[in-house]
């Protein structure tokens, strides 16, 4: 059964960035789009490069929809579920993310 697990303080991510953590042995990108207490959570690793830079990535509206562009090539991956933008065979992992009690938790 999987269990909300507290990664850090809504505090310790700034607005409109990313940060990595661990949850397990997998490198999880956070992200926190504005000043509310929203957060989004995918995979740290770029499928395209398999390089861990997901979390240092740009922030973009999209037709409704927030993504995060890698800072290597720029593909796009959807913040609510990790699609690809530009192909989908290379989506990254999404995990359930909340803010409780101003702790920023992972489903894991």
């Amino acid at each position: 059964m999987s269990q909300w697990q507290t990664i850090c303080r809504i505090d310790d991510i700034i607005p409109a960035t990313g940060v990595c953590a661990l949850l397990g042995d997998q490198q999880v990108a956070i992200f926190r789009p504005g000043k509310e207490e929203q957060v989004y959570a995918i995979s740290n690793i770029d499928p395209f490069f398999e390089s861990s830079v997901l979390s240092r990535g740009l922030i973009a509206e999209h037709q409704g929809e927030l993504w995060v562009a890698s800072p290597l090539k720029k593909q796009r991956f959807r913040l609510r579920d990790g699609r690809c933008m530009e192909d989908e065979s290379h989506s990254v992992a999404h995990f359930d993310a909340r803010v409780h009690d101003g702790m920023v938790q992972l489903k894991g």
